[in-house]
């Protein structure tokens, strides 16, 4: 038994031993040193006193040997807003912003989590924030990770109701809307060019009066979510559908302008509740509707005029008009929409007993997109005798269904029939100068081999396109003239 006792005790030291070995040692050696994953943690331009997204780094130990920190700290404290979590421990003011005795043993690493929420700078500009972190080692050596973002002064209103004319101008600090911005039956609000409103998650505009958005070439309003940081190195949040919720123009809301205006990253783009068809709800010129979780455009039973306008990408359709009296002239409604298969259609119109399609009207438009058929004309009354009144002239359509059945006039005249048999990734490419679902970047302005080239009809043309660009004695297709009749 004596001889089993010792030979236990001598196992149990060759195990103590081997577990001490170089792994759990800790140099003063000046040469070994962290290394690290990054060696500066840029953020986006964030908004003074609104929390950051967190970024990340790692700290690894490539040395050889074990390195103990006796010291991790922010240099300056609290006054630059960053906020970081070392391996778990918070430098928070508690603590002096520094933790202690942080252990990153060889072959090892330890994750760095960084956020901020800035301080208001009294600048109308966005300044530049820098911090460092600083990891003190044994041996003396200091190491930082530099740490540095613009942080902008915003004015934040929440909850905005305007019951007397209102004009906001956004030249100076931007201006982000919680909640809602509502107007008032009685009231008018007017953006004036160039402003861009920053909305939060859930937050919209709801017009009961009349929304006026005066932009201009080179300086259109802007109606976009509030994020500015990313989800992914190459994907801006600005990039991705539903950050807000859009506009819905009630029922005792009409004669509203949107001119030059930029609306994108919505949940619903625009929304036109049922209205009295005789006098005007919408006049949408100009201007763009992209990347929104549900419509781009959809009205029903209105007065609706939408001129020199792209709207694209969308889950829902891009337009839907459900009964009531339309023009599309020189739009380009594109349904390349690439986060679900089950998309709507680039244009889908509606007669009904409840909502009568009076006229829908498309002119020197290209509606495409990945399906073979992007555009839904729907009879939903019990009378065969009743008419789907619509006419596409001198436009670009990519379907099958109406087509087959009624390519006489005068619904369709000099139309040129896009060819559904084409991959979809070459219909896309035919037509538009960028179309990357992967990056979500798109430029839905016309390529050089683009059928839409000349191809308008004169007698309908506007005189200036999407972009203010004078229209040529030949005009193009959709909302924008080819880019390089303006270079030569």
């Amino acid at each position: 038994m004596r001889y089993i006792y010792k030979y236990v005790l001598a196992l149990a030291a060759i195990i103590m031993m081997v577990s001490c070995t170089d792994d759990d040692s800790f140099t003063t050696y000046i040469a070994n040193q962290l290394t690290f994953s990054t060696d500066s943690v840029r953020m986006d331009t964030v908004f003074s006193r609104v929390p950051s997204s967190t970024k990340t780094f790692w700290v690894y130990n490539h040395s050889g040997d074990g390195i103990r920190c006796v010291n991790v700290r922010l240099a300056h404290g609290n006054q630059t807003g960053f906020r970081v979590n070392v391996d778990g421990v918070y430098l928070g003011k508690d603590a002096g912003f520094q933790t202690s005795n942080v252990e990153v043993r060889d072959k090892d690493s330890i994750r760095v989590f960084v956020e901020l929420t800035s301080p208001l700078n009294g600048k109308d500009s966005p300044q530049l924030l820098q911090d460092d972190i600083v990891f003190t080692l044994e041996s003396g050596v200091e190491q930082r990770v530099n740490l540095s973002a613009y942080s902008w002064d915003a004015e934040m209103i929440h909850g905005l109701n305007i019951t007397n004319d209102t004009t906001i101008n956004g030249n100076g600090r931007p201006i982000i809307i919680y909640d809602s911005l509502r107007v008032d039956s009685l009231a008018t609000l007017t953006i004036s060019a160039g402003t861009t409103l920053y909305f939060h998650s859930g937050a919209g505009i709801d017009v009961y009066g009349r929304l006026l958005a005066e932009g201009q070439p080179g300086q259109r309003v802007t109606l976009r979510g509030d994020r500015t940081d990313r989800m992914f190195d190459y994907l801006p949040y600005d990039r991705v559908s539903g950050q807000w919720n859009g506009i819905v123009f009630h029922e005792s809301s009409y004669d509203n302008v949107l001119d030059f205006t930029d609306i994108h990253s919505t949940f619903n783009g625009i929304i036109c509740d049922s209205s009295d068809v005789t006098k005007p709800k919408l006049l949408l010129r100009n201007s763009i509707v992209h990347n929104c979780q549900g419509y781009g455009l959809k009205a029903v039973n209105c007065n609706v005029n939408v001129l020199n306008s792209q709207i694209t990408n969308t889950l829902r359709d891009c337009v839907a008009f459900y009964g009531g009296i339309s023009q599309l002239l020189h739009c380009t409604l594109a349904q390349f929409y690439p986060f679900d298969s089950r998309r709507g259609a680039a244009l889908r119109f509606t007669n009904s007993e409840y909502w009568p399609l009076l006229g829908m009207d498309c002119i020197n438009s290209i509606v495409t997109g990945y399906s073979n058929d992007v555009i839904m004309g729907e009879q939903q009354v019990e009378d065969t005798a009743a008419v789907l009144n619509y006419r596409f002239i001198s436009s670009i359509v990519r379907t099958d269904s109406i087509a087959s059945d009624s390519k006489e006039a005068p619904k369709w005249i000099d139309v040129i029939w896009d060819n559904s048999k084409e991959d979809t990734v070459a219909t896309a490419d035919k037509h538009f100068l960028l179309v990357d679902g992967d990056k979500q970047d798109y430029n839905f302005h016309l390529d050089s081999i683009s059928p839409a080239i000349n191809r308008a009809n004169m007698e309908y043309m506007l005189p200036i396109d999407g972009d203010g660009t004078a229209r040529d004695s030949i005009p193009d297709i959709g909302a924008y003239e080819f880019i390089k009749k303006t270079e030569e």
